[in-house]
């Protein structure tokens, strides 16, 4: 018996940061009829709620560190849980720039590190303010960055690292990721673990849904948004 779908959002249901197609909007409208929907994000829950034109859907955002509940009457999410972490910028930054003499990431346009208010750190290899075609172009396959993956693990060990978006590296502050977050949820919603379902695209190795997709949790694979309703048909879930 499922209960709960939760849902990756970029590359899943969207392309990158656009807005639900209708076909998605649609299947995510008769899904709801059935199941107990959730977002689990990597950014934060505003800005999911946003791209996804305000459906009602409430949102882990942040990797667990953030939590918003839709509210019915108000149409917009309640951020019931708001997690800010501190974090060592000048510690982070030297190891940035270690990382960048080591493996040759000197060059990079805009800031070297991003820090994000959460807690969660970005290391854009060619900087933040590098040209969206340099960025496309940089890591297209991801086989630069998972090269050198298990060493970034290590150097920034009190984060989960993540192979983030084209040529970066994302992180969260340990324990936090999605599965960790949709454990939490579980036991707080008193949900079964094998009645959850996941939809994810980015499941590979470094991957920001890798860690549902490792775990119990029955784990079903998006690997182009625009199929999502097809998939899931074929899933039995819809």
């Amino acid at each position: 018996m499922v209960k709960l779908i939760a849902f990756d959002l970029d590359g899943t249901l969207t392309q990158h940061k656009t807005p639900l197609e209708p076909a998605n909007l649609e299947a995510l409208q008769e899904l709801s009829k059935k199941y107990k929907l959730i977002m689990a994000g990597a950014g934060a829950c505003m800005r999911i709620f946003n791209q996804l034109g305000g459906f009602p859907i409430d949102i882990i955002g942040n990797y667990g560190l953030q939590f918003g509940q839709y509210n019915a009457e108000t149409k917009t999410l309640d951020i019931l849980e708001n997690n800010i972490l501190p974090c060592n910028k000048e510690s982070v930054e030297a190891r940035v720039n270690f990382c960048r003499e080591k493996y040759g990431f000197k060059e990079y346009a805009g800031d070297n590190v991003q820090y994000h208010e959460s807690g969660c750190v970005t290391f854009p290899i060619i900087g933040t303010a590098a040209k969206i075609e340099d960025k496309l172009t940089f890591d297209p396959d991801r086989a630069k960055r998972r090269a050198i993956y298990n060493e970034i693990c290590e150097i920034f060990s009190e984060y989960n690292v993540f192979v983030g978006g084209s040529s970066s590296f994302d992180m969260a502050p340990r324990p936090f990721h999605k599965y960790y977050a949709l454990q939490k949820y579980c036991e707080k919603n008193g949900i079964a673990l094998d009645e959850v379902v996941f939809v994810g695209d980015d499941y590979g190795p470094g991957g920001n849904d890798e860690s549902v997709y490792l775990s119990p949790i029955r784990f079903v694979k998006v690997d182009d948004y625009r199929t999502f309703p097809t998939v899931m048909r074929a899933e039995g879930l819809l």
